[in-house]
This record gives structure tokens, sequence and C-alpha cells, in this order.
């Protein structure tokens, strides 16, 4: 049984100082992993979550207090999100201080798979979605060029990212600390699908699976997918699936391909296959694939290559009780998330997972450089980091730092030079400091248990930047006298 004081109270709070004191002092430490689950789900009512500004609002059980540890509240609209990109040049939504809490809400770029069950009737996603000839409510949609043939932004980056938050007093060669509290789906607000959320799943010409077809035919095929919104089931089925494209958007734009994000489109005429994948049940796994701060290095990037600073990197472990840790490039740190899953598979090799809309709440941690101990996994830590109650998961990708490594034109070379082995290269350099670095492994000892108990798997295929990760035990140090 549990004897910590609540989250917000002042013994909380000197519990917290004092944790962070000793997190930076100790090599093995616990994290915030070990405090998740002390702060409950805010209870947000649809008259709020219709008011589409980010504002405070008290956590749950909780009344705001300034400067300590309040709580902000950032709805999805077209007011509040960045299609397909990260930005330096954006304007901060919100300007919050080490230690507070954000309820976050994300929308999936694919909502128009099936605008009946993910977009109508629900405002935020009304608004963003909304284009027609005469008005295009969210535009650039990627990091390609504002005039591009197929739309601005050319589709080179897709996620609807909700942010960016800025960090106060967070600047380069600091860490934000980002704990996922929590999260739950976004309830269809169609009344004739009361009590459901929806995701889908598109087999697309990115795909692993795309040029290795069996009969040859290439083609792009939507599955969508249901679960219950009230966490009555843990799992998702499959609703119908039928093949996309070619579609013409309000501009009179052809798409012979799925090459733009945001294309709302009738399901009914494409024949949808209502008897797809019957009496399977897929075990939800709710996560963030898309989620970091803001690189300095360009000034607008593609939301699709992960990189140093995180982004896509499309791990199905970032969801509620994942600590997350991430090296800061800009003033403020600049944090936005997207592409929220209901579940995903290592690998992701058709091209997407259940893409799907939730809602997050986070809470962020900010970590000083001249605070952090040297000897401490982040006294060095150029990458982002995961930390579980079980485990740490070091991400490789096939070019760690692909916007340097690649030159001026990484943002399109990133897509013709990764592989599994350079992923698997970075995963194994990254475990190996690791180990040496925060458990003063030699290497011959980092070499050997690296090989005996750490678990290396392709996180995925897809993104550009593919990657590989290695996840670590703790309890393998259970004996390890400090």
């Amino acid at each position: 049984m549990s004897t910590k004081p609540k989250a917000g109270s002042a013994d909380a709070s000197n519990e917290h100082d004092e944790r962070r004191r000793n997190f930076l002092k100790t090599t093995a430490f616990a994290g915030g992993a070990a405090v998740i689950g002390s702060v409950a789900s805010p209870l947000i009512s649809t008259a709020e979550a219709e008011q589409l500004t980010p504002r405070q609002i008290p956590l749950n059980s909780m009344a705001a207090m300034p400067g300590k540890s309040n709580h902000w509240y950032v709805p999805a609209s077209d007011k509040t999100v960045h299609w397909g990109y990260f930005s330096k040049q954006l304007k901060p939504l919100i300007e919050i201080d080490s230690g507070d809490f954000a309820t976050i809400e994300c929308l999936t770029h694919q909502a128009g798979d099936d605008p009946e069950r993910m977009i109508k009737d629900d405002p935020g996603a009304e608004s963003v979605y909304y284009w027609t000839k005469e008005k295009k409510n969210v535009d650039r949609r990627g990091a390609g060029p504002a005039n591009a043939p197929n739309g601005a932004g050319a589709g080179d980056g897709v996620h609807i990212m909700t942010g960016p938050i800025a960090v106060r007093g967070a600047q380069p060669g600091d860490i934000l600390e980002v704990r996922v509290l929590d999260m739950y789906p976004r309830p269809c607000a169609n009344s004739k699908f009361k009590g459901k959320t929806f995701g889908t799943n598109l087999a697309a010409w990115w795909g692993y699976q795309y040029d290795d077809l069996l009969d040859g035919k290439k083609r792009e095929v939507v599955t969508i997918y249901e679960l219950d919104s009230n966490g009555n089931g843990d799992w998702a089925t499959a609703v119908h699936s039928y093949r996309w494209g070619p579609f013409t958007d309000p501009n009179g734009v052809e798409h012979k391909t799925y090459d733009y994000p945001g294309l709302v489109v009738d399901p009914a005429k494409w024949n949808p296959n209502t008897g797809v994948l019957r009496g399977v049940r897929v075990p939800l796994r709710p996560h963030f694939g898309c989620l970091g701060l803001t690189p300095k290095e360009a000034d607008i990037v593609s939301s699709i290559p992960p990189d140093y600073i995180g982004g896509n990197v499309d791990d199905w472990r970032f969801g509620k009780g994942a600590t997350l840790y991430y090296p800061v490039s800009i003033d403020g740190a600049f944090f936005s998330v997207g592409d929220s899953h209901a579940s995903m598979g290592d690998g992701e090799v058709s091209g997407t997972a259940i893409e799907s809309s939730w809602t997050g709440l986070f809470q962020f941690i900010l970590h000083k450089e001249k605070e952090i101990a040297e000897g401490t996994p982040l006294s060095r830590l150029g990458w982002p980091l995961l930390e579980t109650k079980e485990e740490w998961v070091v991400h490789g990708f096939s070019y760690p730092k692909y916007l340097t490594d690649l030159g001026p034109n990484a943002q399109s070379e990133i897509f013709k030079k990764s592989s599994v082995d350079h992923a698997m290269r970075d995963a194994f350099r990254k475990m190996r400091d690791f180990l040496m670095h925060s458990y003063k492994l030699s290497e011959d000892e980092a070499i050997s248990l690296m090989s005996v108990g750490v678990d290396f798997g392709v996180t995925q295929v897809v993104d550009g930047n593919w990657g590989v990760h290695a996840s670590l035990k703790k309890n393998i140090f259970a004996g390890v006298v400090s």
C-alpha cells in the first residue's frame, strides 16, 4: 500500500524536490515512472471541452496553485495544431513551469478515412478538417513548399500535432522529462455511434509490403477499427475495409495515392468489406506515436522521421506509465504531441498503426544542465530515452541526427538511405554507452550483458529514419550495491 502524499500537496512538493535531488545523484535511479499513477485523470466537462482555447483548469480534486504544479488544458482545434511539421518559428500556445501538468487533446491525421465515425459533430475535429473550395482551415500540411501541386506543405509530414508548449527556463543543454500519466480515447461525437471510439489502419504506399504483394498489384487498403470509449474491453475489432483512391480534393487536385493528409472520403463509395477480420480482437496498446521537442537545425522540419529530440519514434511503449527524457535543442523546448494510436505492433510494417484520437495527461519536469550530476544517465543524454517501471529503453535510428548527418538535403535523403542495419548499429552503440556511463560497466561487461540480457527489436520501418529499440530490465541490477 502506497503512503506517498497526494500530488499538489506541500508534502508532495517537498517529496518531489528531494526525489529529484536523489534522481540526479544516483546512477541506478527509479525516475518518474516510479510515481506515475499518483495523479488522477482530470474530469473535463463537455462544456469545457467545447471551449477550444488553451487555459488553466483545476486538476481533479486539486485547486490550481500559481507556481505549484498548475494544470493546463490544451484542446485540439484549427487554432491549436500544426499539421505535419515542427518549427521553432511557431508561437507557443502556452508557457508552463517545470512541474506543471497538461491535459492535451490529440486528433488523428487520418480521421477523413471515415468521417462519419471520426469527424462528424466533433467541433474540434470539424474545425481542423474543414476544407472547401473557398476555405481550408489548416492550409499547410507538411514541411514542403507552400505552393506544392498536391497541396500546401506537400504532405512532407502528416501528423496533426497539438502545440507547441514552451517550458519556462528551458535552454539547450537541459533535459526535459515528460511523464505520460494517463491517456483516454476521444469518444465518437456522432450519436449514431455513441460509446464508441474509432481508428484507422492504412496499408500504404510507404508500407513495407507495397512492393511485395503476392499478386503484384499495388494497392492501398484502409481498415477501420472500433473500441469501447468507456473502457469496457481492452481490445479493438475491425468494422470494415476498403481500397483507397483515387480521390479528388476540394481544390480539384486528383490524388492517385494517399499522398496528402486530411482528405475526407466517403467509404460507402468504395464498396467496403464488412466481413474483415471476423472474431479477431486486437489488444489495445494506447500510446503517442509522435511526441517530442523542436529541433534547431531547420526552420520547418517534417513530422515523419524521428530524430534526437524524439518526434515520430512510433514505439508503442510511449503510453500510460512512460517517462521520456529529451535533450532540449532551443530555448523553451517547444513540446508538441500527436499521432495517437490505439494499438501498434513492433515494425508498423503496413505504414500506420490504428490511428485514432486520444487525450493525454502529462507532467513536465525540467532538468537544468548545471544541476545534472556527472556520471548519471542525463549528464550526457543526446537522444530520446524511455523509462518505464520495469525497463530502460534506448532508441536507435538509421541516422541518429539525420538533419546534420545527411547535409542540406537531409529531409529528402533520409527516405533513400535508411536501413535496419544502421538503426541496429546505433541502438547497440547507445546501449553500450548507457551501460558503461550509467552503471559503470567496462566495455567487455557491457557487451556481454547486451547479448544475454538486453532485447533488441525493430521499432518501425516506415518513418524514413528507421528505428531499432533496446530494452533493459531494471531488475538485472537488483543485486548491485550502490
